[in-house]
């Protein structure tokens, strides 16, 4: 595929604190790219570079092979869909859509065709007249879907704009989205926090923490082989835990010997070892590679999302078998559910489920301070 947009060793900082460090990524044409991460991962920042919002304080933006870090917004053929849609009020659908149009006063045959062919592509044939104010939160993204393609930009800059909408709307324009990425061949750079969004639209995934890439794939490449211990934790759900790699296909973690389909790292190296709740059957206590004993069950309508403890480590199983709270039981994992990472600064800042964010665990730290 064509490169259609590179950036070379980007680097961006406001008020002295670095946004994006030493960041590189090449996209392509006619790719969903979906840049995923935490607030103040540098998500959003990269994507203003792109369009000519912020200029980066060292590195390089080529479009096409061009040098355009200098170039002004309105001289790149890229156009940007906000969270909040920025659609002119006292104008109607047709009118919004055509702005673009009118500004670079094209004829008006070629205005209402154009037009008509973008209300077919987001389904609001019919729409013309009415007013933007009327409209749904999920119209009136179309609308703004559609103005910004009218006008057949090469790359469309998306920042969080499913935010706004209600979960079955969202999972909705997921699927619509994707269909006008690929009935237009535009090229999608997509913003979002959300990791099932990412997942389910994604050709290629970008996950971002503290101003770097922390990993670029697929998104079955993201969710199956994780790079570090920040990604296996933000992608999904992760039981994450350390471990020594004693040789080829052979890793030990919790006090006991597994087999694995890994290889590649040194005899008795350290290692982190990413294990899926999905990956884990739950069998009796003493066919078990590992015992411990329920100390929560949550129904979630598919599956019974159930926590263990193993030793003090609180371990995450998501199943169709029903347990019961304070059951002892035992966890069998096969070779092909353990996957194994290299060491990294994020090892030990995550792994087992006494909670289910480090901010409730800071909050439970300060309470418990206080009350001593």
């Amino acid at each position: 595929m064509r490169k259609i947009i590179e950036l070379k060793n980007v680097s961006k900082s406001f008020d002295g604190q670095k946004v994006l460090d030493n960041v590189s990524l090449d996209i392509y044409d006619n790719e969903f790219l979906t840049l995923l991460g935490p607030s103040g991962c540098g998500k959003t920042t990269t994507l203003r570079i792109i369009a000519g919002f912020e200029t980066p304080d060292a590195g390089s933006l080529f479009f096409l092979g061009e040098d355009i870090a200098s170039l002004p917004p309105h001289r790149r053929s890229v156009n940007t869909v906000f969270q909040r849609y920025a659609l002119f009020p006292h104008l109607n659908v047709f009118e919004n859509i055509a702005f673009p149009l009118r500004v670079k006063k094209l004829p008006q045959d070629e205005i209402r065709e154009k037009v008509s062919e973008m209300l077919r592509l987001v389904a609001l044939t019919g729409f013309e007249r009415r007013s933007v104010s009327s409209l749904s939160g999920g119209q009136q993204q179309r609308v703004a879907i559609a103005r910004a393609l009218v006008s057949r930009p090469k790359v469309l800059l998306l920042d969080e704009p499913l935010a706004a909408l209600d979960l079955k709307l969202r999972k909705d324009m997921q699927q619509e989205l994707k269909a006008i990425q690929k009935a237009t061949g535009v090229t999608f750079v997509f913003v979002t926090h959300d990791q099932e969004e990412a997942l389910s639209m994604s050709d290629t995934v970008v996950v971002m923490s503290e101003g770097k890439i922390q990993q670029i794939g697929t998104p079955i490449d993201i969710y199956n082989e994780p790079r570090n211990a920040f990604v296996a934790d933000f992608i999904g759900e992760s039981n994450i835990l350390s471990g020594v790699m004693l040789r080829d296909r052979l890793v030990r973690f919790s006090g006991r010997d597994f087999d694995c389909v890994d290889f590649g790292f040194d005899p008795n190296e350290p290692v982190d070892v990413v294990v899926r709740p999905e990956d884990v059957d739950i069998v009796p206590a003493e066919s078990g590679q590992l015992r411990g004993t329920v100390t929560s069950v949550t129904f979630l309508g598919v599956y019974y999302e159930i926590i263990v403890d193993i030793d003090g480590f609180k371990w995450m199983i998501q199943t169709t078998d029903f347990v019961d709270v304070d059951e002892h039981i035992g966890l069998k994992i096969d070779p092909d559910a353990i996957h194994i990472m290299d060491k990294s600064e994020y090892s030990g800042m995550f792994g087992d489920y006494s909670s289910f964010s480090e901010e409730y665990d800071e909050l439970s730290q300060a309470e418990s301070g206080a009350e001593a």
